[in-house]
């Protein structure tokens, strides 16, 4: 039976209009039951804390319970193995730091490509690292601590929370550009190494500030410049270290990812609520004494993000011939 043109087309239109409806349909019911996020490291850290008070919001929000799951090991990439072969439907996510796109490089063989096989979600924070150094350290500003260095090639030694963490790489980064030589001295852990820079053992950290911050208040650390393009709001009588090398950067970006080909209309439903608690005052608050500054923006702004960091650590690995432990 041949079908009239005005009700050919009617159904053509119908059909044309079942993907969004069923998009607006799942929109609207999502989430249906609890959420997890994945945390690659211990309680306790700046990942984690962030992690808990982001889930706090979405339980609150979307009114079922967020669980937040800590996954240790194998230098996060243990979590992101877990998160990246979940059903992609929202309901587990990825909360990334500074690792995800150092481990792209770092290691020779991953079981995945971060890049590829997750979904951006929504920016969280961005942490400073600060320079810092025991108070009886001779130089007190950042050209006479280059002009030490220079002075004493391979005599100084900067401590690290281990090889590939975010210290390392913003340290690297530094030896590389400012032109100095100095002993890595890789630690299992920022705590350890902060310790014995607390201590006098080793001369010199580039910390992230949520560590640091307290130590330097108490006159226990001398920080010489903070390692972010502006200043910190926290910090605000500490210059950066690009005032005085030009072109360095490096900070600490987290985020919520999620697995690939999760469905968009769910990534920007969870990308609105996201963006919603970091424009609430108690939770930039609280990021803000983390040392932190809100990193918000769309899911595309988080995936670019990534790629660059990525892409940036990836020529510092590269040039520092550094292997994962």
């Amino acid at each position: 039976m041949k079908l009239p043109r005005r009700r050919f087309l009617q159904l053509a239109a119908g059909a044309a209009a079942l993907p969004i409806m069923s998009r607006i349909a799942r929109a609207q019911t999502f989430p249906s039951r609890p959420l997890r996020i994945v945390v690659p490291t211990a309680a306790g850290g700046p990942n984690d804390i962030l992690t808990r008070l982001i889930g706090q919001w979405l339980s609150e929000h979307l009114g079922q319970p967020v669980i937040v799951e800590n996954r240790p090991g194998a230098g996060t990439n243990l979590a992101t193995e877990v998160v990246v072969r979940a059903p992609p439907d929202g309901y587990t996510l990825f909360s990334a730091g500074p690792a995800s796109a150092i481990n792209a490089t770092l290691y020779d063989k991953l079981s995945f490509n971060f890049l590829r096989d997750t979904a951006p979600v929504a920016g969280i924070m961005r942490v400073s690292n600060v320079l810092v150094v025991h108070p009886s350290f001779p130089a007190k500003t950042v050209p006479e601590f280059i002009a030490y260095a220079k002075a004493n090639p391979g005599k100084l030694s900067m401590a690290s929370g281990g090889i590939g963490s975010g210290s390392h790489m913003a340290g690297e980064l530094f030896k590389q550009i400012a032109g100095v030589d100095m002993v890595h001295v890789p630690y299992r852990g920022a705590g350890p190494a902060l310790g014995d820079v607390l201590g006098g053992q080793v001369q010199v950290m580039l910390d992230l500030m949520p560590n640091s911050i307290e130590h330097i208040r108490a006159g226990k650390l001398r920080g010489l410049a903070v390692t972010t393009a502006t200043r910190s709001q926290e910090l605000p009588d500490i210059p950066t270290v690009g005032d005085f090398v030009p072109g360095y950067e490096a900070s600490a970006v987290f985020g919520i990812f999620a697995p690939r080909n999760t469905p968009a209309d769910i990534v920007d439903r969870l990308n609105k609520e996201i963006n919603a608690g970091l424009a609430d005052p108690s939770i930039k608050a609280r990021l803000a004494q983390l040392g932190g500054a809100v990193l918000a923006g769309s899911a595309a702004d988080l995936g670019k993000l990534f790629a660059d960091e990525t892409a940036k650590w990836g020529r510092v690995i590269r040039a520092a011939n550094i292997k994962a432990e």
